[in-house]
């Protein structure tokens, strides 16, 4: 599908940094910011471009890679636990082939912490060590580390409660941390070691096997917090100039760069994950622990022997696309839509259609005037078609979804090289704002690859900018939701004038410039603990 070159409203260029604290979900919830390890961070779902051609065929074309990071904001001096995943939490990835909004296929991970005991002879004692490494660290399952990690597979089919299960792989090898250079050599070093632990896995019903690798991984994700959440603390002309795009970046190196963050990545043919010649699939990940702890005042000696989990498993953790519940759903609906499945997502419509984001930029950045930004077509039938049901002719299934809240990825959209994505996906071809890459349908948001720029794209979406693509032939079929025929809109954008360009829009940071992988796990080798001098 070809989109005609359209401009955004020149007053939508001052929400630039303020949909920065859309694109991702780090501590969105109150309760989540209180148990780390099970933070859903951002989800990635896309076509694996490593190795293809300029036609997008080769290479691992035909498989798409899903991404799920946990725990965010490591600082990589966090010793001397550093940053192990939860064994008493279930962390799954879902996908929904058919369009009803239930998981079809559940992917679930299960960690275990093994205590090696590794001990020295002091005098005529011998004392375990404080450290989790007693020496430098190059294999798996290294004799130096004192501290293993390892984690089951299991595919879920057709519910991930009551479905059919079955366990694909009972322990598999986790990386230890970037603890540090002297520990683990440099980044080479600790790429060649990391790499050890991509797992070849059989998926029953799978023709082809599929890959997976749980680890640490540099954050990927570019945004400006301190300048956001303090009000949008930041000049126009540091925002809209273009020469200043990456002004506080340094060339992809600014601050949440130098953080580390988990992920859990899975590398699947695309044919294992669709049915029935239905080529778009939704997906989702969560996190859930049991619903009791039990914490010992009197802990005995061992790893994490503190606390006695028990209970059903009660969902903490939902992410899906990198925008709803950062700055749609209300604060005290933070911890229910966390807890909630896409099939009750029903219940946040109101929070989609008449969104409060734009009003609050407006109170911000518009002289107290609520509704100097906001787009004036309420209800919002283009944001809750580009997230509830996905776009005609992008991402949205030939027979019409439930309305709900996923990442959803059309698997018959070819991959596109590195080098060639639009930073911009979709919106990058309508915006024309760079005309060697306008034939990019591959990224955000169908799907969303390591590349898109989810800042600048859920800023058009959300200043209206969708619906000036749209135009008065609703090619993009905006003015309706499939499933609420009671929800119509005459999708227009924003009343401010037209004007100005949104390729100028940034927030100072620029998330083409973050450094990443040319092939699976895709996101980059994590920050050492320390450098060597």
């Amino acid at each position: 599908m070809k989109l005609k070159p359209t401009s955004i409203a020149r007053g939508c260029l001052l929400m630039a940094v303020a949909s920065a604290a859309i694109a991702s979900s780090h501590r969105e919830g109150p309760f989540i910011t209180t148990v780390p390890k099970v933070d859903g961070t951002d989800f990635y779902m896309f076509r694996s471009y490593e190795g293809v051609a300029a036609d997008g065929t080769g290479g691992r074309s035909d498989y798409v890679t899903l991404i799920a990071n946990y725990q965010p904001l490591q600082g990589p001096y966090g010793g001397p636990n550093y940053f192990s995943l939860d064994p008493n939490a279930l962390y799954e990835i879902h996908v929904d082939n058919d369009g009803d909004a239930e998981e079809d296929i559940t992917f679930q991970f299960r960690f275990k912490n093994k205590l090696n005991n590794v001990a020295l002879p002091i005098g005529s004692q011998s004392v375990q060590i404080p450290l989790i490494q007693a020496g430098g660290v190059s294999n798996v399952n290294d004799a130096n580390l004192n501290l293993n990690e390892s984690y089951s597979l299991t595919v879920v089919r057709d519910g991930r409660r009551k479905g059919s299960a079955t366990t694909i792989a009972a322990s598999l090898p986790k990386p230890v941390d970037y603890i540090g250079e002297k520990t683990l050599g440099n980044a080479a070093a600790y790429k060649t070691y990391a790499d050890k632990h991509i797992q070849t896995v059989t998926i029953p019903g799978c023709s082809a096997p599929a890959k997976v690798f749980v680890g640490q991984r540099q954050e990927g994700f570019a945004v400006n917090l301190g300048r956001i959440f303090d009000l949008v603390n930041a000049p126009s002309s540091l925002l809209l100039n273009p020469a200043a795009k990456d002004a506080e970046g340094g060339g992809g190196n600014h601050y949440i760069q130098k953080q580390n963050v988990t992920s859990i990545a899975l590398e699947v043919h695309k044919n294992c994950l669709t049915a029935g010649g239905e080529p778009v699939i939704g997906g989702w990940t969560t996190a859930s622990l049991r619903q009791a702890r039990l914490l010992n005042g009197s802990p005995a000696s061992g790893h994490q022997a503190s606390e006695k989990a028990g209970g059903a498993w009660t969902q903490v953790s939902r992410l899906g696309n990198p925008l709803v519940n950062e700055v749609v759903i209300g604060l005290g609906d933070k911890d229910k839509f966390n807890a909630s499945q896409p099939k009750d997502d029903g219940q946040f419509l109101t929070y989609v259609t008449n969104p409060t984001l734009p009003a609050l930029l407006g109170l911000v950045l518009a002289g107290g005037d609520a509704t100097a930004l906001a787009p004036t077509n309420l209800p919002r039938t283009d944001l809750a078609t580009t997230f509830l049901t996905g776009i005609t002719g992008v991402n949205k299934p030939a027979v019409n979804p439930k309305p709900s809240e996923m990442l959803r990825l059309n698997t018959a959209v070819p991959p596109v090289q590195f080098a060639s994505q639009n930073r911009l996906g979709v919106a990058g071809n309508a915006l024309n704002t760079d005309p060697a890459k306008v034939n990019d349908n591959a990224g955000f948001p169908n799907g969303r690859r390591p590349k898109d720029d989810v800042v600048d794209i859920a800023l058009v979406a959300m200043l209206g900018g969708l619906c000036v693509i749209n135009g008065d032939g609703n090619v993009l079929g905006l003015n309706s939701v499939p499933g609420v025929p009671s929800l119509t809109s005459a999708c227009k954008p924003s009343s401010v004038p037209l004007g100005g360009s949104s390729a100028n829009v940034h927030d100072a940071v620029d998330q083409s410039l973050v450094p990443f992988l040319p092939g699976f796990p895709y996101l980059n080798t994590p920050n050492p603990g320390s450098t060597n001098l």
